[in-house]
């Protein structure tokens, strides 16, 4: 009988923390613990809400008869760190003090490392992030802009995007690192990005460029954009605002749920037909521009993601791409699930750990 490995996963967000609780890739249990703001009001920082998500997570495993003895390891989601490779990474003490001063930003998944790294360490076990949102493997090409001083990011929906790309190897019976997928994301911002040999060498930032999604702007004309800076009727943080959170659908039609869209595209909603078509016509223009970085060799374009549930709008895209190479949907984004895969190849000797410096 192969070795069982018992896992918990720590995802946490703005106002929840989710964990679950998985033998190797059987899920034991899953919960969301929500914060109200009351609750979170006291802490200026969001690093001084450790100790307080550390308890409640070790509750719910108490409540759950979940022992921390009897788990193998534990993993978080990896906040935005600096940039580094894809892979699972050891939560060192050089990870954490980065996790602690928000090296590139303070954001709740910076807790999901030092979660992991405090229940770890009372029972001398590894802790463990996998592919955070700073996964950096741009090659030097992909980098440069037409201004000097300015540099494009990789920055992106890589725990999804690497995970589901896991999946679509073991299903195509292929190696990993043997194949050209055009990876999408479809969710409140939309990454779009080529994956070769394992690597993802160019994506779209969804925070600064690309396909407008529900509640980002996308890319949209520079001058237009700095005049609007610079017209004095709006403050930096409404330009920021504007770029991401309230922009794309939000912008256009008030909502970002795709499925009050879909419902208003059926009630003969126009207008909410035409952005939300065109919300597809900009996702497969940016699919088209990445199989151009491997010469047209794609051996798949990869729909994954909450939108990708939706019909309407997958089918909208597939047609527009599917001359470039067959489209494989995957909806949905199981954070969790990826998190424990991360660990488990890892732990069963399939990838060696990753050391941050």
């Amino acid at each position: 009988m192969k070795h069982q490995y018992k896992i918990l996963a720590i995802n946490p967000g703005s106002t929840s923390t989710k964990i679950a609780v998985y033998a190797d890739e059987t899920c034991l249990f899953e919960e969301t613990i929500r914060h109200s703001a009351e609750e979170l009001a006291p802490f200026a920082r969001i690093n001084d809400q450790y100790e307080f998500r550390r308890q409640l997570v070790e509750k719910a495993l108490t409540a759950h008869n979940v022992k921390i003895e009897e788990l193998s390891a534990v993993v978080g989601r990896g906040g935005p760190l600096k940039p580094i490779p894809s892979g699972t990474y050891i939560v060192n003490d050089t990870m954490c003090e980065d996790l602690r001063t928000g090296v590139q930003a303070e954001h709740a998944s910076n807790l999901g490392g030092l979660i992991a790294r405090g229940i770890a360490d009372q029972a001398g076990i590894p802790a463990f992030i996998v592919d955070p949102v700073s996964v950096d493997e741009f090659e030097p090409l992909a980098r440069i802009t037409g201004i000097p001083e300015i540099q494009r990011r990789s920055l992106f929906h890589a725990l999804n995007l690497k995970a589901v790309a896991h999946r679509v190897a073991c299903d195509l019976g292929r190696d990993y690192h043997s194949l050209n997928l055009i990876m999408v994301h479809l969710g409140g911002g939309i990454s779009v990005g080529i994956q070769q040999g394992g690597r993802m060498i160019d994506v779209a930032n969804p925070n600064e460029t690309g396909p407008f999604s529900p509640e980002r702007a996308g890319a949209v004309p520079t001058g237009d954009l700095v005049k609007m800076c610079y017209s004095g009727k709006y403050t930096l943080e409404q330009m920021k605002k504007k770029l991401v959170g309230s922009g794309g659908l939000v912008a256009h039609l008030g909502t970002n749920d795709g499925r009050e869209i879909e419902r208003r595209i059926n009630a003969g909603d126009k207008y909410a037909a035409l952005v939300y078509e065109a919300m597809a016509y900009q996702v497969a223009k940016e699919i088209g521009a990445m199989a151009t970085v491997v010469s047209g060799k794609v051996d798949a374009i990869v729909l994954t993601g909450g939108l990708a549930h939706s019909k309407l709008l997958t089918g909208w895209i597939s047609d527009r791409v599917r001359f470039i190479a067959d489209v494989l949907i995957y909806p949905g984004e199981d954070e969790l699930k990826a998190l424990v895969e991360g660990a488990l190849r890892v732990l069963r000797g399939e990838e060696e750990a990753k050391i941050y410096r």
